[in-house]
């Protein structure tokens, strides 16, 4: 099992001290991210549990369920240890299971704020992040409403999502820009680019879906490296976002106890060069 030792850390912006193995809260909801989990009580068990194992970095979104991650969060958690940094987003609209729609007006970011500082039960959300870019909405009016929020004191740490390097470079513009959190895995790394630049700054990069949504162990190479660790491909997966990049902090989400602990153990694995190599031609 992995314990505080054996995770690396990582600083945002000079102010909050993060372990680079995080918890993605979006799979403690229903089916399609939408409603109530089935078992609510394994939910709020896989909370206290990562807490336990030493994660102190909570990512969660006001899209997931919509509101019911932050809520059970809000309810299972509360009060938070005082290393815990949860971060929340806010960009994403839901009209049904698994259906997305941005939505970047001014007006819609501050009511999701005020309700996810409410859900959550904190005066300042740590980190906040903008979900999605809305092509309807000039970027600029959105990263400045979340500049407004920072100034106004309601948030710490502003953080960006599925974003280019070109949008990164301006919201560093409007406001300090501490984490970007795109999709990305051993299978997509289609936001290379994204993740050298925020490695360049130091920033925190967030890798979503960092399983490949549970794709990870269909690949050949990630079965070969898990037989010579003896561990599983995800873990093989997790341990090689963490050697491939010092800015990675990774966020496997899962509603199990038993997933989360197979996940947190990744971080004792030590990859050898030459497999880190070997996956990374993959």
């Amino acid at each position: 099992m992995a314990t505080h030792q054996d995770l690396a850390t990582l600083t945002l912006l000079g102010k909050r001290t993060i372990h680079r193995l995080g918890f993605g809260a979006m799979r403690i909801t229903g089916p399609g991210v939408w409603g109530e989990p089935m078992n609510p009580d394994e939910a709020r068990r896989v909370l206290r549990r990562a807490v336990e194992l030493g994660v102190d970095f909570i990512d969660t979104a006001d899209a997931y369920g919509p509101e019911v991650s932050e809520r059970i969060l809000g309810e299972t958690l509360f009060p938070y240890p005082k290393q815990l940094l949860i971060a929340t987003k806010a960009g994403l609209t839901r009209a049904g299971p698994g259906q997305w729609s941005p939505d970047g007006r001014p007006s819609h970011l501050r009511q999701a704020c005020e309700g996810s500082l409410a859900r959550l039960r904190v005066e300042r959300i740590g980190l906040y992040q903008l979900h999605r870019p809305d092509p309807a909405v000039p970027f600029e009016d959105s990263v400045g409403t979340l500049a407004e929020l920072q100034r106004e004191g309601k948030i710490d740490l502003v953080g960006l999502s599925n974003v280019t390097v070109d949008e990164l470079h301006r919201a560093e513009k409007i406001v300090p820009i501490a984490s970007v959190q795109n999709r990305y895995s051993l299978g997509d790394r289609g936001s290379e680019a994204v993740l050298a630049e925020c490695q360049r700054r130091g920033l925190a990069f967030i890798p979503w879906f960092p399983l490949g949504a549970g794709q990870a162990d269909q690949l050949e190479v990630l079965k070969q490296v898990a037989r010579a660790q003896q561990a599983t491909p995800f873990q093989v997966a997790l341990a090689w976002l963490l050697q491939h990049s010092p800015v990675m902090v990774p966020i496997p989400g899962t509603s199990s106890v038993a997933h989360l602990e197979e996940n947190m153990a990744a971080a004792r694995l030590r990859l050898t060069r030459a497999e880190v190599q070997l996956l990374s031609a993959a």
